[in-house]
Formats: structure tokens, C-alpha cells, sequence
């Protein structure tokens, strides 16, 4: 076949390509339209849009992620929850003006509480609980880890005895778990927890069970069911430090969510750790080794306040330092020599001193004897005297609590032998004028003694502030 020929059929065979591709096309619209009517205007705005979209791309707004707050009181308001659903309460209204009428309280326990803070913050969050929590020490202890009360409660979290060792705070002659600032907030939290469980996941009656026991609020609850009484916090019969808990905790809460409003000048808590751990090996002297890592001796015992003795002993292989001081403190302790190490750790003539004075102290029983007046009861005198009405039944062989005018109670008294060498506390109140110098020159002490009683105080005292002097030290 020549050129010319293969051009001309070529270009038959394009021709009928063509119109067998037409005929195809006007198939399918005819198709097309016999479903569904297209407008042209409406085929022109469509390519319109699309022209439109491909030259502007439709962005869909992101939501800013939030910044974290920057002063840890903030962050704890957005936790708040136990406000919820409670109204207007003339017991929450009394507690809120005592702490409106005294702002120092609730100022002074916060500086003592910035060290502390931030950890129980993050401790409830991370079991979602209310942040409200986290002011529970302040009602407890006023954040002071140091605390004791009558009862024999201790520390931040004021665990007695027994409750302590339940939850698993070692009490020796050297540690005390119980003032130890991480191991007994998460047993507080783990305290706490199971009272919200044991109460149906009732927070106030959970907040009054830590504070009068779960039996003294579970018989509050079956006597008023049985005299169909409500059972809500509000409405049980408690003792009055209980009636007065929970109001006190709320009240605290909103003054804390508005503190200007209520003249409290809150000083900001930065929102990060304030501490850090440092695992360490040896028995170590904490005075030691605050100077090694260049801490004030105070602040690093008002960390590690478990330590009775400021020595490392009987407790867990950590120290709980300033953040800024923990690498350097690390480092230290991991570049010195085993025969540089013995120089951090106490002295054998101190540690035995600690030792013996941690030693229980021989008594001896004095009997006393009572005579029961008009008026007289059990409670009032083993009140009177500081001992127990359980004491009082055995020790006169009581079955009962009934008493008559007259009658002659035996009491028994223990007394630590050499009880009359032992260091007596006073209470001074600071006068205009005083310095820490002055008041160690009156009562015969020395400074450095009164500075690590009163580690909270501040070097510029102030008027009507309370300081413990140790005599005869």
C-alpha cells in the first residue's frame, strides 16, 4: 500500500473514529437526561465553585491549645468540683468570714505550703480527684509537716499512729513516716480513695470520715435511717469538729478561688517541681549534705522531715532536694571516693547521742487519788486529768460510767525517769523590735538553735508572731 493510500485510510478511520465516539457521548448524555435534568447555569456555577477551590483551599480553624497556668493556685482552681451542687450554707458562710477576718492564716500557710504544693496537685490529677484535696493539709497542719496534735497525729496529712502504720508509714526511733512529705500524701490519697468508695462516692462524707473515722460516720448514717432522717453529710449527727470540717475545707476552697475578694494576698507558687528525688546509699548527715550541695539546712529538713534525727536512717534510700540542687547534688555523690563519702555520714559519738535519745525512757507509776464532786462525770475528769475513760474503768474497776458525789477514784501516772532533765518549750510572742538575735540573747540560746526551731519563720520577724524557744538546750 502506498503512502498516499495509508494517509487517506488513516485519516477514513479518524473520521469514523470520531463520529463513533459522538454517537457514544450523545448516547450517555441522552442517558443522563433521562434521569435527571441538568441546568447549564447550574453546570456553570459548578465549574465556577471548583475553579474557585482549587485557587483558595477551604481552611478549617484549629483550636489554640491551651497554656498550662503558670502559678499552681490557678491550676487548681480549674480542678475545683465540690462546689458543685452545694448552695447557699450558713455553716460555709461563718467558716468563710473567720478565714476573711484572719487573711495571715491562710497567706502564712501557703508560703509554708509552696514547697509542697505542686506535688500533692499532681498527685490528684494523676487519680483524678477533686483538687479542692489539696487543701486539706492546710486544715490539717497549716502545711507544716511538723505538726502535732493531742491526739498524737502527725505531719502534713495528721495521721495517728495506727492509721499510719496501716497504710504502711514506718514509725521508728529515727524515721517517721508519717511527716514524710511524698510517702504520706499518697497515703492520704490512698486513705481518702477508699472512704469515697466505702461512701458511694460521696466526697463530703468522705472528707468527714477522715476526719472523725468511717465507724462515727456510719452509725450517724444507720441512726438516721432509722428514724427516716436524711443521710447526707448536712444532716447526720457528728461530733462538732466534724459538723465544722467539711464547711471549713469548702469555705477554704472559695476564698482560694477568689482571694482579693476576701483581702488574701496569695503569694504565686510557680507551677513546677519544687522538689526532686536523689537516691542515695549511705546513712548520711543532712547538715553534711546541705553544704555539699549548697542548700540551706532547714529547707532541706522541712523536705525530708521524717528523718527525726537529721540522719538518713531506717527511712527510704532518697533524699527529696530543691530542683536546682538535685544534678548537682547527684553528681557530687556519685563522683566522691567511699573514704570521701565518710565524711557526710554522722559522727559516731552524734549518732550514738541520737541513738539513746531515741532509746525509750524508763517510768515510773505515780498514784494519785480523785473525790468525785457534784456534776462530775468520766469524760470531764479523764479530760481534767489527760488520761482515757477506758484508764479510768480499769484502774477502778468500773463496769459502767455512773459515779457518786464522794467516791474516791485511783489515777495512775507515768513518769519517764530523769523527767526533770528533759528540755521544756515555751511560747514567745515576738514584740516590735525583736530580731532573731535578740530573742536567742533573752532566753540564753543560740541562734542557729532558734533559727532550726522555727525553720518557717523568716529572718525579719514580725509583731505578734509566735516563736518555740527550747530552754536549757
Amino acid at each position: 500500500m502506498s503512502s498516499n493510500s495509508r494517509r487517506t485510510f488513516n485519516s477514513v478511520a479518524l473520521t469514523r473514529l470520531a463520529q463513533a465516539s459522538a454517537l457514544a457521548l450523545a448516547a450517555t448524555l441522552v442517558g443522563c437526561q433521562s434521569t435527571r435534568q441538568v441546568d447549564e447555569s447550574d453546570s456553570v456555577r459548578a465549574h465556577n465553585y471548583q475553579a474557585r477551590a482549587k485557587q483558595k483551599p477551604l481552611i478549617v480553624p484549629v483550636k489554640p491549645v491551651e497554656q498550662a497556668p503558670q502559678d499552681v493556685w490557678e491550676r487548681m482552681r480549674q480542678g475545683f468540683v465540690l462546689q458543685d451542687g452545694v448552695a447557699v450554707n450558713p455553716r460555709i458562710e461563718q467558716q468563710r468570714l473567720w478565714f476573711a477576718s484572719n487573711p495571715s492564716f491562710l497567706e502564712n500557710a501557703g508560703d509554708r505550703g509552696s514547697l509542697y504544693i505542686h506535688y500533692i496537685v499532681e498527685r490528684l490529677e494523676e487519680r483524678n480527684m477533686p483538687l479542692e484535696l489539696a487543701l486539706l493539709p492546710a486544715i490539717e497542719s497549716a502545711y507544716n509537716p511538723m505538726a502535732y496534735s493531742r491526739a498524737h497525729a502527725v505531719g502534713l496529712w495528721q495521721f495517728i499512729p495506727s492509721t499510719g502504720r496501716y497504710f504502711n508509714l514506718r514509725q521508728t526511733r529515727f524515721y517517721d513516716g508519717r511527716r514524710d512529705i511524698t510517702a504520706s500524701t499518697n497515703a492520704a490519697l490512698d486513705y481518702l480513695n477508699r472512704l469515697h468508695d466505702m461512701f458511694n462516692g460521696d466526697w463530703l462524707l468522705a472528707l468527714a470520715a477522715y476526719n472523725a473515722g468511717e465507724g462515727t460516720v456510719s452509725r450517724a448514717i444507720e441512726r438516721n435511717e432509722k428514724l427516716g432522717l436524711p443521710t447526707d453529710y448536712w444532716n447526720l449527727p457528728l461530733p462538732k469538729e466534724t459538723r465544722d470540717y467539711v464547711p471549713k475545707l469548702l469555705a477554704l476552697s472559695q476564698v482560694v478561688m477568689t482571694p482579693q475578694a476576701y483581702g488574701v494576698n496569695l503569694n504565686p507558687i510557680a507551677n513546677e517541681p519544687y522538689f526532686e528525688a536523689v537516691a542515695i546509699k549511705d546513712r548520711l548527715d543532712l547538715s553534711r549534705v546541705a553544704a555539699l550541695a549548697e542548700i540551706d539546712e532547714d529547707e532541706l529538713f522541712q523536705l525530708n522531715p521524717a528523718f527525726k534525727k537529721r540522719m538518713t536512717v531506717d527511712g527510704p534510700q532518697q533524699l527529696l532536694v530543691p530542683t536546682a540542687k538535685a544534678q548537682l547534688l547527684t553528681a557530687s555523690l556519685s563522683n566522691m571516693k567511699p573514704e570521701e563519702l565518710l565524711s557526710l555520714q554522722p559522727k559516731k559519738a552524734v549518732f550514738e547521742a541520737a541513738l539513746a535519745e531515741a532509746a525509750p525512757r524508763t517510768t515510773t507509776i505515780r498514784n494519785s487519788r480523785y473525790r468525785v464532786k457534784r456534776g462530775d462525770n468520766l469524760a470531764s475528769i479523764a479530760k481534767a486529768n489527760k488520761v482515757s475513760v477506758k484508764d479510768l474503768q480499769r484502774w477502778n474497776k468500773l463496769s459502767g460510767k455512773n459515779l457518786k458525789a464522794g467516791q474516791t477514784l485511783v489515777m495512775q501516772n507515768a513518769q519517764p525517769v530523769g523527767a526533770k532533765n528533759q528540755k521544756k518549750s515555751t511560747q514567745y510572742k515576738v514584740r516590735k523590735g525583736d530580731s532573731l538575735y535578740l530573742v536567742a540573747k533573752r532566753f540564753n540560746v543560740e541562734m542557729q538553735h532558734l533559727k532550726r526551731w522555727n525553720p518557717r519563720s523568716g529572718h525579719a520577724l514580725k509583731p505578734g508572731q509566735t516563736l518555740t524557744v527550747y530552754l536549757n538546750h
